[in-house]
């Protein structure tokens, strides 16, 4: 089985996969490593097509808005529950990697 090549791949379905995903693989399965692979896959799978279309700084960038969002996500949670958090996570960082990398 081979990749589909870098630059035609969608990367906002993906972040957003991994973040609600991870969430949901974690929650259901009560093994949080798990959704963390989850999570883990889809960002390296994203972040190979944002090295491709948007090179090393905004591959970094778009990482680091995936990660940020998915730490962000927890001391929110405390604030507006669970589910809405890992929806304002996945948008924010769906958003980016469209903005970003997605829209040309």
């Amino acid at each position: 089985m081979a990749l589909r090549n870098a630059t035609d791949v969608q990367t906002a379905p993906l972040a957003a996969l991994g973040l609600v995903g991870g969430f949901l693989t974690a929650r259901e399965t009560g093994i949080r490593p798990l959704g963390g692979v989850l999570l883990g896959a889809a960002g390296l799978y994203a972040g190979r097509t944002w090295l491709a279309k948007t090179g090393p700084v905004g591959a970094a960038a778009l990482s680091a808005i995936y990660v940020g969002s998915f730490g962000a996500s927890h001391p929110l949670a405390k604030k507006i529950g669970a589910w809405p958090s890992v929806f304002t996570a996945a948008a924010v960082s769906a958003g980016a990697a469209y903005l970003v990398a997605d829209r040309a």
